[in-house]
């Protein structure tokens, strides 16, 4: 492609995107930069605290626990109090509880403030995604999404080789940075991003009031809790190259810094390909993709079976990898498509506990069946997996409405709302939470892998470092 053809591509793919998202994706980048805490707590405690892997698995599980937790309350935050006062409340208590973390010393303490940080670096999410939903029009989102992906991406890769200098100096100079640059996302946010929550609308006969939309509102929308079950699913397949991918790989005899040069393809082709697929994608039948993305993850996991080198481990992650690129935006899209507007945090509240939970099972699933049956019987279940979620969107997909496919991306900021949107005052720009999926983290050793907890989101498993979706 000629130089006059790459700025084209560059100036489609950035343009027509509100100011508003610009400062929440810088903020995104900036809080990935300073990652730390969910890279390197297993070992921080392991190596530099003295404590055994398996308390250090606790302390992880208890962190994931947070997530878990506040993802329902979280959501219910945004629609109530408003994306940014959530967003805020929730980067200034990571910022705290973060610091903290670093000065504890009673295994007690440890655990109680990681199950404090779990839930505080996760409370953001459901407000990242419906504040992005708030203020890009509706033939934008995929890319917005993506891009937001992307930055998440690109912050981990980049954080992950500093942070890993960083604890060879001190550990707490590590959480300390965390905190302050946590801190810098919430000032930003406060200073330049404003409140994007609609505005109630005078009722019409028949239609719910902004309050009528709560969580049993969300469990009895079937369609809806449909794809957050086939989120579970996709989550638990992609978990697997952070929690079974090591595990088999020793198994093989290949070593750790073997495991880091494969898992390591996953980031660098997020990073290279996110934006050039993402235009490929974004004007594209989404139920298609979904259902291509499904079983990309399911069959790339599959091929793993096949695996006995670096060079194979590599490959079976580059077909995975491109179903992620896939899925992240396309799914967020699906799910802000199909939340109503003043219900859009308790939507993504349940959204991203699906990613929690998965975060959660995926640890134990991969252990007995690694355990019980060999890693020949987990990668043969990640293939069903994918063909069942892949029937599963196709099932739930059929008679979806979808709005009209754009031709081309929009050269402007004008009319950032779609029609959908418009329950309150036009083009309101909006703040959303950095804190998105997080970024897998290459491990000290084999036992110590990555999962992710969110839409996209990485963090630490029960006897590893950590590291979802997107927002």
């Amino acid at each position: 492609m000629s130089v006059a053809g790459l700025r084209k591509a560059a100036h489609e793919t950035v343009a027509g995107l509100p100011r508003e998202f610009w400062w929440l994706w810088t903020s995104t980048l900036v809080n990935r930069l300073g990652a730390f805490v969910a890279t390197f707590m297993a070992l921080y405690l392991t190596l530099d605290r003295g404590y055994s892997a398996s308390y250090a698995g606790l302390v992880a599980s208890l962190h994931g626990l947070g997530g878990v937790v506040s993802s329902l309350g979280a959501g219910v935050m945004t629609d109530r109090l408003g994306r940014r006062p959530t967003m805020l409340i929730a980067q200034l208590s990571t910022a705290v509880s973060v610091a903290v973390l670093g000065f504890m010393v009673h295994p007690v303490a440890i655990a109680g403030v990681a199950f404090v940080v779990g839930m505080a670096s996760n409370a953001s999410r459901p407000a990242v995604q419906a504040m992005m939903a708030d203020i890009v029009r509706p033939e934008d989102r995929v890319r917005a999404f993506s891009l937001n992906y992307w930055a998440i991406n690109l912050g981990f890769a980049v954080s992950s080789a500093g942070a890993g200098f960083i604890a060879e100096y001190s550990y707490l100079t590590g959480f300390l940075g965390e905190a302050a640059l946590t801190l810098l996302c919430a000032v930003v946010v406060f200073l330049k991003v404003p409140e994007s929550r609609p505005e109630a609308v005078p009722r019409k006969a028949g239609d719910a009031a902004p309050d009528d939309v709560r969580l049993s509102t969300v469990l009895r929308d079937g369609r809806y809790m449909g794809v957050v079950g086939l989120s579970f699913l996709v989550a638990l397949i992609f978990q697997q190259g952070y929690v079974g991918l090591p595990v088999a790989m020793g198994t093989d005899g290949l070593s750790s810094s073997d495991f880091g040069t494969a898992i390591a393809v996953n980031g660098v082709l997020i990073v290279v390909l996110q934006i050039p697929v993402t235009r490929f994608i974004q004007h594209r039948d989404p139920r298609r993709l979904l259902i291509l993305s499904a079983l990309l993850a399911g069959y790339g996991f599959g091929l793993t079976a096949f695996a006995g080198s670096v060079g194979v481990y590599a490959l079976t992650v580059c077909v995975w990898t491109v179903a992620e690129i896939v899925n992240a935006p396309t799914q967020t899209g699906i799910v802000v498509q199909l939340s109503p507007a003043h219900g859009r945090g308790r939507y993504q509240g349940m959204y991203t506990m699906s990613w929690s939970v998965a975060a959660l099972v995926a640890p134990l699933m991969s252990g007995f069946v690694i355990d019980h049956y060999g890693a020949g019987w987990l990668w043969a279940t990640c293939a069903v997996l994918g063909t069942v979620t892949a029937a599963g969107y196709w099932l739930l997909m059929r008679n979806l409405e979808l709005p009209e496919p754009v031709v081309a991306a929009s050269t402007g900021p004008e009319d950032r709302t779609g029609p959908e949107d418009r329950t309150g005052p036009e083009a309101r720009p909006g703040s959303a939470d950095p804190m998105g999926p997080e970024q897998p983290a290459v491990p000290g050793d084999l036992t110590a892998s990555v999962h992710r907890t969110g839409p996209g989101e990485r963090t630490a498993s029960e006897d590893r470092p950590l590291a979802e979706p997107a927002v």
